[in-house]
């Protein structure tokens, strides 16, 4: 007989999912190759390059979400 799943066990699903999901296509995400080295001063580019930010940037704000989501559920469980 098939059981119904609880709303608790739904959540813990699609978290998991939602982490899986972001992990693997943060794996496919690639920076663009390095430029030869220059002299930061004549190419005026910045001193620490341009490192790209976007993919752990995505991560943080969705794990910040799916974070504050869960206090939002377990806020509204305990009244």
């Amino acid at each position: 007989m098939y059981k119904k799943p609880t709303k608790m066990k739904k959540i813990k699903i699609g978290i998991a999912t939602l982490m899986i999901l972001m992990l693997s296509l943060s794996l496919n995400l690639n920076a663009q190759p390095p430029e030869p080295p220059t002299d930061p001063e004549v190419s005026g580019d910045p001193v620490g390059g341009g490192a790209p930010i976007g993919g752990g940037l995505f991560i943080l704000l969705g794990l910040g979400a799916a974070y504050g989501g869960k206090k939002v559920y377990d806020l509204r469980e305990k009244h």
